[in-house]
């Protein structure tokens, strides 16, 4: 019996390998030919039908010899017009087969111009049903002409009436009509009613003018009356008041459950709401003079006769009126929510075809029974040489550490195991283990054990798991594997800051590459912008090719990713205008964070006219932290701090890496503002402590394999591993399609050293001014930097000193990345020129 199921399975799957549906997804060259073909062929049909209505009685002759060329016919389209012309009217459904001829034309304007074809098949079910009911409409009232409803609508009609009889057709017409009317045009009873009251006011409006007149007396006769009345019917409502006060009113309370009924002593209490209602409606309707406008509290006294009661007031507060913001609420309707995807909405994300499969043909993680039982038997026998019992062991294999949890008898105590963090390396032979005492959550004490055949955790499975691109974050990153196997994905928008570092060679600018393909795969060039720094200027040069897609960058700047460590203080302080720009846009819009200020501009809630616009996300990243300490210091650390600390609801987000952890470059300012860390492999414990204050980053393997915090506890992963090919690949496939017209301006900043302001006074001069004239001539290159390393100066000085420079015409103007050009040819020409001023 089994057998005979798997060959039942067997041909099943063959027989649904055999019949397939049919691929019909086109692409953009063939939906322009196949649409341009459709509309054509539409426009044949209208013409060879109109034809045939003139010519059907010449050609009918000829119908039955056309494939003989000898024989000639009246129609438009010749032989094709006549043939198709007499099997779509005179053998189909008469003139109601022009329908065919429009459907045809509008399917073809579908697919040239690339619409949505979801009301493509309502405009053929309608136009289809349409179709069948002239056809027998017209069969039904011209039997004798052939040509008006076409043999179908002949035969139907026929059918009909032999099954329905004459009453019962046109019943069943009359029908259809008004599921046609119903449905696809919305034409109710409702409708009709209110078209034939508004003629019958218009016919009414000369009545009504003729008899103003007379209506205006009558009016003023009423109120006369009304007016005499009312002291009548006030002293009626004051006496039938008194009478309710007086008697004592009795209300039972109900309860759910099903309780006895009892009576309360809220008999008072009620007594005087069932009086405070009945004075409601009548000081309402009667007593015009205490009644109050809408935005005031109305008063309403409750009075009585015996002289013990008191006299009780109650005021009643109206609900207050809510203002809805109904004009963006009719934007949205007539125009739908802002989307800021837009102007590039044909923009395709990266496939995952480009990224390459390390482990295809195999799983990811191979496991080593024999590795695991040795590992497991030199655990054991190591801390039994100490006297230490093991209750419980278990062993968790991840791609390239495998974690050994143990549960030590009762009485050991923990610390006496964390010692022998080397002891267990020795005898394990391991390049170095980590040991977890406790590990959090569990109640168990962990060593993570390296596996001699590490696996590769590649980035296409990370982007391909469900964690990833299921993921509801504003800037998901999937930075690898977990020892578990699992899919690790953070969000940079709650980081709000990532601070990287680790040794040289081991994992940091794969784990950038790895940042920013995630957000890349993710994310629209509408809705994030980088801005990248590259001391290296070889790291980061591929995503060059998606500058106007992805890149933000100075007004002036030539290159989107920034090499030179000047700009990098022009950037960083045009970052901090463009913070202090965006929370003034969020102050105007009164919302907390960019989330919530995107949200209120896409439902058009925000007048762009204001000022007002979609913000994108902007990810800084910095390759090499510890160069731009050295030539810049305080310069970059105070914007960078700046950033750090305020500018997370704006949605500028830093992504920092260096390969030097020492104190002097990530200071106390920076950790304090970058909670999120990620640390490779380091040479010393100090380091570790710097990036993550906590041991642990020296015992790691290297090649990817990190630890990462926020805040609370470490968590062991493999960063996913991403090659300078495949990057190449997602640049290409993304600078390929249509991008904007330039890259994403930031706001322009002028820097000391830009020559704005300048000393044209001869004593303010710096009394360095000689010896740096001298440097630059000799030098013939006019820099800031050349001045900060020959006369040992601050960056300010020596931008101070290029102002004096160029005030003094030594140098030229600014030129943006070039070094300012010397205007005097050596050292004589520059005596001479100082002792002409």
């Amino acid at each position: 019996m089994a057998k005979k199921k798997k060959t039942t399975s067997k041909t099943k799957q063959k027989a649904s390998t055999k019949f397939k549906k049919p691929n019909l997804n086109f692409n953009r060259k063939q939906k322009v030919i196949l649409g341009s073909f459709l509309i054509l062929f539409g426009i044949a049909l209208l013409v060879a039908f109109t034809s045939f209505l003139f010519n059907w009685q010449v050609d009918q002759s000829t119908l039955s010899n056309l494939s003989d060329r000898s024989v000639e016919t009246k129609n438009w389209l010749s032989k094709f017009g006549a043939g198709i012309s007499n099997f779509f009217i005179y053998k189909g459904f008469g003139i109601a087969a022009y329908s065919i001829a429009v459907l045809v034309s509008l399917t073809g304007f579908y697919f040239f111009f690339g619409m949505n074809k979801k009301n493509l098949k309502t405009f053929w079910f309608w136009g289809v049903l349409v179709m069948l009911w002239f056809s027998t409409v017209l069969g039904f009232f011209a039997e004798s002409n052939a040509l008006l409803g076409g043999m179908i609508g002949f035969e139907t009609n026929d059918f009909l009436q032999d099954y329905l009889g004459f009453a019962g057709t046109v019943l069943l017409l009359a029908f259809i009509l008004i599921v046609y009317l119903v449905a696809r045009l919305n034409v109710t009873p409702e409708m009709l009613a209110k078209y034939f009251h508004k003629t019958k006011k218009e016919v009414a409006e000369d009545f009504d003018e003729a008899q103003q007149e007379s209506a205006t007396a009558s009016n003023t006769t009423e109120n006369t009356s009304e007016e005499i009345q009312a002291p009548i019917v006030k002293e009626n409502v004051q006496t039938s008041a008194s009478e309710e006060t007086e008697a004592e009113l009795a209300i039972k309370f109900e309860r759910k459950d099903g309780e006895e009924e009892e009576t309360t002593s809220a008999k008072n209490s009620n007594k005087i709401e069932e009086e405070q209602d009945s004075s409601i409606d009548l000081n309402t309707e009667t007593n015009s003079t205490e009644t109050s406008t809408p935005s005031e509290k109305e008063k309403i006294v409750i009075k009585s006769n015996d002289e013990e009661d008191v006299a009780m007031e109650v005021e009643t507060a109206e609900e207050e009126e809510v203002e809805e913001d109904s004009l963006s609420k009719k934007i949205v309707k007539d125009f739908g929510e802002f989307d800021p995807t837009l102007e590039l909405s044909n923009y395709k994300f990266p496939t995952i075809e480009l990224l390459k499969d390390y482990n295809a043909g195999g799983s990811s993680i191979t496991i080593d029974q024999q590795e695991l039982e040795e590992n497991k038997d030199n655990i054991v026998n190591t801390l039994k040489n100490y006297k230490i019992e093991i209750a419980q062991i278990k062993a968790t294999v991840g791609p390239t550490v495998t974690l050994y949890e143990i549960v030590p008898e009762a009485g050991i105590r923990i610390s006496k195991i964390k010692n022998l963090e080397d002891d267990i390396a020795l005898s394990l032979a391991a390049l170095g283990i980590r040991i977890i005492a406790p590990i959090p959550g569990r109640g168990t004490i962990g060593i993570e054990v390296p596996n001699k055949n590490a696996s590769i955790v590649s980035m296409r499975s990370v982007v391909a798991s469900s964690k990833f691109q299921h993921a509801e974050m504003q800037l998901p990153i999937a930075l690898g594997k977990t020892i578990s196997n699992e899919t690790f994905v953070v969000d940079l928008a709650k980081m709000p800051h990532l601070l990287m570092a680790g040794a040289t060679g081991q994992g940091k600018s794969v784990g950038l590459n790895c940042i920013l393909t995630s957000l890349l795969y993710q994310k629209h060039p509408a809705e994030v912008k980088f801005v990248l720094v590259d001391p290296k200027k070889v790291e980061l040069t591929l995503f060059n090719k998606i500058e106007r897609h992805y890149l933000a960058k100075l007004p002036d700047s030539e290159e989107a990713i920034i090499t030179d460590n000047t700009k990098v203080i022009n950037t960083l302080n045009s970052l901090c205008i463009e913070m202090d720009h965006r929370y003034d846009l969020l102050k105007d819009a009164m919302v907390r964070n960019i989330k919530e200020y995107n949200e209120k501009f896409k439902a058009r809630k925000l007048n762009p006219e204001n000022g007002h616009k979609f913000l994108p996300y902007i990810v800084l990243v910095v390759d090499e932290f510890a160069d731009l300490i050295m030539t810049a210091g305080k310069e970059v650390e105070t914007p960078i701090a700046r950033l750090a600390q305020l500018a997370r609801a704006i949605g500028i987000h830093l992504i920092i890496a260096t390969q030097r952890p020492s104190v002097n470059v990530i200071t106390g300012m920076i950790k304090a503002n970058f909670p999120a860390r990620i640390a490779f492999r380091v040479t010393s414990k100090i380091d570790s402590r710097t990036i993550l204050d906590s041991g642990g980053a020296d015992q790691l393997i290297g090649r990817g394999d990190m630890l990462y915090t926020q805040g609370n506890d470490l968590v062991r992963l493999q960063c996913a591993f991403v090659d300078t090919p495949e990057v190449e690949k997602i640049t290409d496939f993304i600078g390929s399609q249509k991008a904007y017209p330039d890259a994403h301006q930031l706001p322009e900043y002028e820097s000391e050293d830009s020559g704005t302001s300048l000393d044209i006074d001869v004593d303010e001069r710096d009394k360095l001014f000689n010896q740096a004239a001298e440097v630059l001539v000799t030098a013939q290159q006019g820099s800031a930097s050349l001045l900060q390393r020959k006369l040992k100066v601050g960056y300010n000085r020596a931008g101070r000193l290029i102002d004096q420079l160029e005030a003094a015409g030594i140098v030229g103007p600014f030129e943006g990345s070039k070094a300012r050009q010397v205007l005097v040819p050596d050292l004589i020409a520059l005596e001479e020129h100082l002792n002409n001023e």
